[in-house]
C-alpha cells in the first residue's frame, strides 16, 4: 500500500502548475448527435432520429491535451487536423479552452478524425466515424518535426498519443525519441498495435491489458501472465519503466532489477471507461514532471483514472478534485 503525506502532496500539486507537456499524436473530435425517434423511415427500414441535441468534444490525443490543461498544465498539442467543417468546429475548441494551435497541421488531403454518435432515448443508435488511417504525408511531418525542434528545449514532458491513424510513423517516432533523449526530456508513450515496438527507449510505456495482449500473442489473464507481460516489454522496449493498465485489476509497475508493483483500481463505480487511459497518461506525465516518483505518479494516475469511471462520458480531471480525493483517502 502506498501512502503519500499532506505534505508531499500539496507540494506535488503545487509544481504541478505550469508544466509544459507536448501531446504528439492523433487529434479527434468526438461529436454527439442527441434526439428522439418518433417513426420509421419511408426511405428505409431505418429510425429517424429527431437531433434535439448536438455538442463537441475533444478525442484522443486532444483529449490528452485537455486533461494536461484542467491538471494546471500548458499543453502543447502537435498533430493534423483537415482543412473541413469537423476542423473549423476543432479549432473553435481549441481557443475556447486558451490551448495553443500553433503545433497544429492542416492537412487538405485529410478530414478531420472524427466520431459522430447518433443517440436516441439514451440507447446508441449509430456511430460515424471520419477518418484515414494511412501515415501522413512526410511534408506534414516534417512540419511537425520542425516545430518540435523549436519547442523541446523550453518542455518539462513529452507524451506520444497514438491511435493509429497515420501521424505518429516509424520514422517520426524514432527521431521525436532520439532528440528527446538528447535533451535528456521525460516522454511518456501510450501505445497501439502499429509501431508498438518502435517506442523503444522512453521512460514510461503505457499499454493497456488488451494492448499488450494483441502484440505479445497471449491473453493477459493471471498474475503469472501479467509479471511475465512486464519484464518481456521492458527488456524488448528497455523503457525506464513500463506500466501495464488491466481494468477493474488497477495497474502494474515495472522497473528493471526491481520488485513488481500492484495498485488496485480506485473506481468506486464505473459507469463508463471512455477516456481512462488518456486521464492515466496525462496525470502520469504530470506527476513526473512535478518531480514524482514513478511509484507516487502511478497512484495519483490510478486515483484520476477511478474518478473518470465513474463518470458518464469522457471527462477530464480537476487539478483541485483529484487531490482532494486523494487527501482524503490517505489521512
Amino acid at each position: 500500500m502506498i501512502k503519500i503525506s499532506k505534505e508531499r502532496l500539496l507540494k506535488l500539486k503545487k509544481r504541478f502548475s505550469g508544466q509544459k507537456i507536448a501531446v504528439i499524436g492523433d487529434m479527434m473530435l468526438d461529436c454527439y448527435y442527441w434526439g428522439d425517434v418518433k417513426r420509421v423511415s419511408p426511405e428505409a427500414p431505418v429510425p429517424v432520429v429527431e437531433v434535439e441535441n448536438e455538442f463537441y468534444r475533444f478525442g484522443g490525443a486532444a483529449n490528452v491535451a485537455l486533461n494536461i490543461k484542467k491538471l494546471g498544465g500548458t499543453p502543447i498539442p502537435l498533430g493534423v487536423i483537415g482543412y473541413d467543417n469537423e476542423g473549423s468546429i476543432f479549432s473553435s475548441l481549441i481557443a475556447e479552452e486558451n490551448i495553443t494551435a500553433t503545433g497544429l497541421v492542416i492537412d487538405e488531403n485529410r478530414p478531420t478524425t472524427s466520431k459522430a454518435r447518433v443517440i436516441a432515448h439514451n440507447q446508441h443508435v449509430v456511430r460515424i466515424d471520419k477518418e484515414k488511417k494511412n501515415p501522413v504525408d512526410p511534408e506534414i511531418s516534417k512540419k511537425l518535426m520542425g516545430y518540435f525542434i523549436g519547442i523541446v528545449d523550453e518542455l518539462d514532458g513529452i507524451i506520444l498519443q497514438d491511435y493509429n491513424k497515420g501521424v505518429l510513423t516509424s520514422s517520426f517516432i524514432k527521431k521525436i525519441i532520439r532528440l528527446a533523449r538528447a535533451k535528456n526530456k521525460l516522454i511518456t508513450v501510450d501505445p497501439k498495435f502499429n509501431n508498438f515496438f518502435e517506442y523503444k527507449n522512453v521512460t514510461v510505456f503505457k499499454p493497456n491489458r488488451k494492448e499488450a495482449s494483441d502484440v505479445l500473442g497471449y491473453r493477459i489473464k493471471s498474475d503469472e501472465d501479467i509479471s511475465l507481460a512486464g519484464q518481456k516489454l521492458l527488456n524488448k522496449l528497455h523503457a525506464k519503466y513500463v506500466l501495464l493498465t488491466l481494468g477493474e485489476e488497477g495497474i502494474a509497475v515495472f522497473e528493471k532489477e526491481k520488485e513488481e508493483r500492484r495498485m488496485p483500481t480506485k473506481a468506486r463505480k464505473v459507469a463508463d471507461v471512455s477516456g481512462a487511459g488518456d486521464t492515466v497518461i496525462s496525470t502520469l506525465t504530470m506527476a513526473l514532471a512535478a518531480g514524482a516518483d514513478i511509484l507516487e505518479a502511478s497512484y495519483l494516475a490510478n486515483y484520476a483514472a477511478g474518478i473518470v469511471c465513474g463518470e458518464v462520458g469522457i471527462v477530464p480531471i480537476k487539478l483541485d478534485e483529484l487531490f482532494s480525493i486523494v487527501m482524503k483517502e490517505n489521512k
